[in-house]
């Protein structure tokens, strides 16, 4: 499915107004929310927690089916699109990063891994955790349908034990890491990269801005993530490519326009250096 452009949702899709959290049923939700079924990003995290449902999930060209008994994770700035059934059963919990900076810490959701990792993008649940997270998420949903006295502290309270609970089963060996000064200064250079990478494309201005050097940027980068301080650059501009590619029809002139290199043939020199395959390859057989 190619658009002429990808639009940005925010929260208000949902909620009308600026709000940081939202669930609900996952009951006719195409029918309420028409937009879902088309490629668009979303500037918040969604999970969807499937009960019973006929369909499927479309993340970055992952096609994820819908089933029974499974959590997925949407991502922001992924390219997404649902295609569900009426009667799906089921939860969707949609919130801000900052419905959690607001009371914790900013780096709080950095120690769950399965909101930042792209290479699986569901937990499949037994029948006994199934049984526990559909009786948690109906506490859960009642609190937000009562608007009682402290709900927002109540539902960070329990949007908190959900994820430390999907970590578990996310990483079952259940250790846990703690976020070394390392570890940290490689997220916020994820970070910048996630807002920048269109600008700075080399190492070294990133460094400048976390007040590091090159060299030891790319040391840690490399103890922390196996990856070079450049790989997790050029990682995170392919990715970006690809969604453009796939998802919209703009000319690949447009596309390296887009990601700021100086001209298509650079664009297109830079891609089959990193997949092996040229733009208009990588188009035709994403779309077979």
């Amino acid at each position: 499915m190619q658009i002429s452009e990808i639009p940005e949702r925010g929260l208000s899709l949902f909620t009308g107004d600026e709000s940081h959290f939202w669930m609900d049923n996952m009951a006719n939700l195409l029918q309420r929310f028409p937009l879902l079924e088309y490629p668009h990003r979303q500037n918040f995290f969604m999970l969807l927690f499937i009960d019973d449902a006929e369909g499927e999930i479309s993340i970055d060209n992952q096609k994820i089916r819908l089933d029974s008994a499974k959590v997925i994770a949407i991502k922001p700035r992924c390219i997404s699109f649902i295609d569900i059934n009426r009667k799906a059963k089921g939860k969707i919990i949609c919130f801000t990063e900052d419905f959690f900076s607001l009371r914790y810490n900013n780096n709080i959701l950095d120690q769950f891994s399965f909101l930042h990792d792209t290479s699986k993008l569901f937990v499949r649940l037994s029948e006994e955790e199934a049984n526990k997270w559909e009786y948690l998420l109906e506490i859960f949903f009642k609190e937000f349908s009562l608007h009682r006295k402290e709900s927002v502290k109540v539902l960070r309270s329990y949007l908190n034990i959900l994820l430390f609970d999907l970590e578990r089963l996310y990483d079952p060996s259940g250790f846990v890491v703690n976020n070394s000064p390392k570890q940290q200064k490689v997220k916020e250079f994820e970070k910048l990269i996630d807002k920048d990478f269109k600008l700075k494309k080399m190492p070294a201005a990133y460094a400048d801005l976390l007040h590091v050097t090159p060299n030891y940027l790319n040391k840690i980068c490399k103890e922390v993530t196996n990856y070079t301080a450049g790989d997790l650059i050029r990682k995170r501009i392919v990715i970006e490519a690809q969604r453009l590619i796939h998802f919209t029809n703009y000319s690949i002139n447009e596309i390296a326009d887009q990601l700021g290199f100086e001209n298509a043939s650079y664009f297109v020199t830079f891609f089959k250096r990193q997949t092996s395959k040229t733009p208009e390859q990588f188009r035709r057989l994403s779309n077979q």
